[in-house]
């Protein structure tokens, strides 16, 4: 390693630690504000940084991270087999993805109709085949709080998924009911134009009424770098940090 490399990772180790004792102090302010002791889980969101960034991140006492593209997340959860980090599938996921995510994923915070439940619980059940100790994979039902029909457009113009709140207690029943697989609870992403806090406490109501039949189903997975306090009023149990504590995002190549 040359001395110029040797520079450049002491300065992003030290640009990690400041910015991620930065979300730290939000999130304190936040829980502070609200009242709550109970301090939600960070999930740093490391789509497009490189495996060197986790490092940094592990070696911080970062344990779980996000990611929404299989392939790339496949070959970073191989390589950092070792460290014993939390993988969560924050993104829209394909049903002939789901087999290749049951390989590597904690969570999936992106279940929103049967036919991804019933692949997901296929990829977990070909896993437990030569890995029968495979945890249950833990399922977020991602909820489309816009209000209307479809998709939710995002910043970028991309579609998010979600199912309706009318379908949400239809599909934890299924996911309890599939074999390798656990309900977690709920998650959504504020829609635009819509008050976060609103949006927030919206999910919270719906997380209130999957708890009235699934007691265990707790998790509420909300929150982004510019919404994080409001989801910490409003009960998120899970927040999806990902800007704010890696910086703008890397150019693809």
């Amino acid at each position: 390693m040359t001395t110029g490399s040797r520079a450049e990772d002491g300065a992003r180790v030290e640009e990690l630690t400041e910015r991620l004792a930065a979300v730290n102090q939000r999130i304190d302010a936040a829980l502070l504000e609200s009242g709550r002791t109970d301090r939600p889980q960070l999930i740093v969101v490391t789509k497009y940084f490189p495996v060197a960034d986790i490092r940094i991140l592990a070696d911080l006492g970062v344990t779980d991270l996000g990611e929404n593209r299989d392939q790339e997340v496949s070959a970073k959860a191989q390589e950092l087999a070792g460290l014993g980090l939390r993988w969560h599938f924050i993104g829209q996921l394909q049903t002939n993805k789901a087999r290749s995510v049951a390989r590597y994923a904690h969570a999936v915070h992106s279940v929103d109709r049967a036919s991804l439940v019933k692949a997901l619980g296929r990829g977990v059940a070909v896993e437990r085949e030569t890995s029968p100790e495979r945890p249950s994979l833990k399922c977020f039902i991602q909820v489309d709080l816009s209000g209307a029909d479809g998709a939710t457009e995002g910043v970028s113009g991309h579609q998010r998924g979600g199912a309706s709140p009318e379908e949400v207690n239809a599909l934890g029943h299924l996911i309890e009911a599939t074999d390798g697989l656990s309900l977690a609870g709920v998650m959504a992403v504020a829609p635009l134009g819509h008050e976060p806090l609103a949006a927030f406490h919206q999910l919270a109501g719906i997380s209130a009424m999957l708890r009235a039949e699934f007691p265990a189903a707790t998790a509420i997975s909300a929150g982004m770098s510019g919404d994080l306090e409001a989801a910490v009023a409003a009960g998120a149990t899970h927040l999806r940090i990902g800007s704010q504590v890696l910086g703008e995002r890397p150019p693809l190549g």
